[in-house]
C-alpha cells in the first residue's frame, strides 16, 4: 500500500530536496567498549560487524566510504560505583571521546556509522551529533526505553540510562555522576520517538502490540509525522540489535522474544533512509562472546550489516535507492491499490 495525503508528499518533497543536498559519504566509527553493562564481549562487536562485510556492502552504495577504525578507550584505575551507577568515570571518559568523533564526522561532512560497543555509548553519539546539528531528533529502535535514572536503576548498569543524559526534562531527576561534567541534557521529549517492546513513557512511542495492530508501515507514518511534519531535520537513528527478535539476532546481551520480524527492522530503516534526513546513526549490543553457535553470532552480524546498509539505502533487492527506483517503487504501489 502507498502512503497517501500530505504526509506522501511531504516525504516525497524532503526526499527530493534533501537527496541532492545531503554529503554523499560515510564515515565508519569503531567504539569496542563494554562498561555500560556487565557482559563482556560486546567490545568486539565492531569487528564482527566488519567481518560479517560492512565496509563491502557499502561501498556497493553511491557515496564513498571512509573507516576511521576503532577507537581506543583508557580506563580509570580505580571507578568505584556511584550511588547504583557501575563504572562512571569510564562510561563518561569514553562517551566524551566518542562525542568528538561523531561531532567531528557530522562537522566534515560525513553520514556517521557508529559500531558498538554497548549501548550506553548513544549518549556520547547523540551528544557530539547535537553539537553540530542542534535541531536532530532521535529515533530510539530497542528492545528496552533505557531511560532509567542512576537513582532508579535496578542494575546499576549504564546501558539502561542512556535516555535519561540526554533528556532535558529530567535534568532534576539526575545526581551529578563523575565523569560526565563536560555534558548537560541536551534534548527535549518532543524530539525522540521510540520503537521499543513494551514502555509507559510520557514520550512518544511504539511498542511491539502497537506495531501487530497498526502495522510496521503506519507506525512509520506517525513516526515522521510526530518529527518532521513542521520542518526538515537532522535524524539519528540508535538501533540496538537486541530490538530483533532472537530468532535474527541472538548473539545480544538482553534479547526478548517477539522482537521485530526481519521486514519490520529493515522497513524501518529503509523509510527512514527515504526521507534523505539520516544524518548518524549507531548498530550496539551485537556481543559474539554470547551466542551459542558460530551460526548464531554470524547471524546477528549480518542482521546488524542488513540494518546498517538499509539505512543508507540498500533495497531488498540489493541495489541502492535511487531518486529513479524510489519513483518506479511509487508508482508501482499504486497501481496495486
Amino acid at each position: 500500500m502507498a502512503w497517501r495525503g500530505p504526509l506522501c508528499r511531504l516525504l516525497r518533497t524532503q526526499l527530493n530536496n534533501t537527496r541532492q543536498s545531503r554529503a554523499h559519504s560515510v564515515a565508519v566509527l569503531g567504539a569496542p567498549f563494554s562498561k555500560g553493562q556487565k557482559m563482556r564481549g560486546v567490545e568486539h562487536g565492531p569487528k564482527a560487524i566488519r567481518d560479517a562485510g560492512l565496509i563491502e556492502r557499502l561501498s556497493n552504495l553511491d557515496y564513498p566510504v571512509q573507516d576511521f577504525g576503532d577507537l581506543s578507550f583508557q580506563h580509570p584505575e580505580e571507578d568505584e560505583p556511584y550511588v547504583r551507577v557501575l563504572f562512571p568515570r569510564t562510561v563518561g571518559r569514553a562517551n566524551k571521546l566518542l562525542s568528538g568523533a561523531v561531532g567531528n564526522a557530522v562537522g566534515a561532512g560525513h553520514t556517521a556509522v557508529m559500531l558498538g560497543g554497548d549501548h550506553s555509548l548513544a549518549i556520547g553519539s547523540v551528544e557530539g551529533h547535537a553539537r553540530q546539528c542542534p535541531d536532530l531528533c532521535l529515533i530510539w529502535v530497542d528492545a528496552h526505553a533505557d531511560i532509567n535514572t542512576p537513582l532508579t536503576s535496578p542494575s546499576g548498569n549504564l546501558h539502561g540510562q542512556s535516555v535519561a543524559f540526554m533528556l532535558k526534562e529530567l535534568q532534576n531527576k539526575m545526581p551529578e555522576l563523575p565523569g560526565f561534567s563536560w555534558m548537560k541534557p541536551f534534548l527535549s521529549a518532543k524530539d525522540l520517538v521510540y520503537i521499543v517492546h513494551y514502555s509507559d513513557l510520557g514520550v512518544q512511542y511504539f511498542t511491539m502490540r502497537d506495531i501487530d495492530r497498526l502495522g510496521i508501515q503506519r507506525v512509520m507514518e506517525v513516526t515522521f509525522d510526530h518529527l518532521l511534519s513542521r520542518r526538515q531535520r537532522p535524524i539519528h537513528l540508535s538501533f540496538d540489535i537486541d530490538a530483533m527478535d532472537p530468532s535474527l539476532a541472538p548473539a545480544t546481551g538482553t534479547p526478548v522474544n517477539g522482537g521485530l520480524t526481519y521486514r519490520e527492522g529493515i522497513w524501518i530503516t529503509e523509510e527512514i533512509h527515504n526521507t534523505g534526513l539520516l544524518s548518524v546513526m549507531d548498530l550496539v549490543e551485537v556481543n559474539p562472546a554470547l551466542g551459542a553457535s558460530r551460526e548464531a553470532v554470524a547471524s546477528t552480524a549480518s542482521m546488524a550489516v542488513d540494518v546498517i546498509a538499509s539505512s543508507l539505502g540498500q533495497t531488498r533487492e540489493g541495489g541502492p535507492i535511487t531518486q529513479a527506483s524510489q519513483t518506479l517503487k511509487d508508482d508501482t504501489e499504486q497501481l496495486r491499490l
